[in-house]
């Protein structure tokens, strides 16, 4: 297994990944996802050795929404495809770091055959507990710098770890707030800095709008605390804002609601469950396909028809241009018509 470098660092700075006692927004409660309405079963897949069981401990970071659909749809590739022969362990931190490492030990403990982290604190916990079990990740967005390798482009981890990515294509993310925002000068980027995937789409989708001639400015905050005191600041000197795929924003949606909306300045989210809480638009991939195609991952390397070491990172294969109805109301816009309205 590739050595992990950055790992030890990671995994400090990931202990200030939540502060969620005042965890805002009603997405915890959110109701069982549906699937797509073109989601076709794996039923047709042959499940060889049909008597062999298998067991898959699932860590999830937080219950919110997104996540909730990612680990929803992996569970149900998985019980299409094996039926009664799998079985599942779950545990959700509750957005606490530390509770990742706890629930990955019971995962080995109970000698679990595949795991999936669902979120790059739970990643980073299990990358950092076994080499032996194959891990899963899902719903990271860039698997290189959750892992602190040096070539954030890679796409093969190797040894015990692959999975699928939620980073939607940061340049047409870009394009889209161009789209919809062509008179606006100033964009300023939200996001934890205690989140090194959000570091990462901050740095990446800056160059894209700098090139299309916007002045970007950063806006970090440390955790939920101040939140609300940096989101204002931001209000402050943007005309709009950009909010990449951060799970302490997806989980205080309605902190940062609360600020912009009054402020009259409107966000471009990373993805819908943002963009639902606080935001106007988002170019977004769908959780529940992010969770199938990893549930596809997991059913080849249960049944010993791929090696986790050799297979890449995978994508959601869909993005949608999107927007939330009551914020764009709220705030006077009007979005493009190919745009599809969130449901909720």
């Amino acid at each position: 297994m590739k050595k992990l470098s950055k790992l030890s660092a990671l995994l400090l700075s990931g202990a200030m990944l939540f502060s969620l006692a005042a965890c805002s927004g009603g997405q915890g409660s959110a109701a069982t996802p549906t699937p797509p309405a073109d989601y076709t079963t794996p039923s047709q897949a042959p499940a060889g050795g049909s008597d062999e069981k298998f067991t898959v401990g699932i860590c999830q970071l937080a219950p919110h929404p997104a996540l909730d659909a990612a680990t929803q749809g992996f569970k149900d590739y998985l019980t299409e495809t094996f039926g009664e022969n799998i079985t599942f362990t779950e545990g959700n931190a509750g957005g606490e770091f530390a509770n990742c490492g706890t629930i990955v030990d019971g995962f080995l403990s109970e000698e679990v055959d595949l795991i999936l982290a669902n979120a790059t604190s739970p990643l980073q916990a299990a990358a950092s507990a076994t080499s032996e079990i194959p891990i899963l990740g899902t719903s990271v967005t860039n698997y290189a710098v959750a892992l602190g390798l040096d070539d954030v482009s890679t796409q093969v981890i190797g040894g015990n770890i692959s999975g699928t990515s939620d980073l939607a294509p940061l340049d047409e993310q870009a394009a889209m707030l161009q789209e919809m925002f062509p008179e606006a000068k100033n964009v300023g980027l939200l996001y934890c800095s205690a989140e090194p995937n959000s570091v990462y789409q901050i740095e990446t989708i800056s160059g894209y709008l700098t090139d299309m001639g916007y002045t970007c400015t950063p806006y970090a905050f440390t955790d939920v605390n101040d939140l609300a005191s940096v989101t204002q600041t931001a209000c402050d000197s943007s005309d709009v804002i950009y909010i990449p795929t951060d799970n302490t924003a997806a989980n205080n949606t309605e902190t940062i609601a609360n600020v912009v909306i009054p402020a009259g300045v409107p966000v471009i989210a990373g993805e819908s469950g943002i963009c639902s809480g606080c935001g106007v638009a988002t170019l977004s991939i769908s959780y529940y396909e992010l969770g199938q195609t990893a549930g596809e991952m997991a059913a080849k390397i249960l049944r010993g028809e791929a090696d986790v070491s050799t297979m890449p990172i995978e994508y959601a294969p869909n993005v949608t241009k999107m927007y939330h109805e009551g914020n764009c109301n709220a705030l006077g816009i009007t979005p493009p018509e190919s745009y599809e309205a969130i449901t909720e």
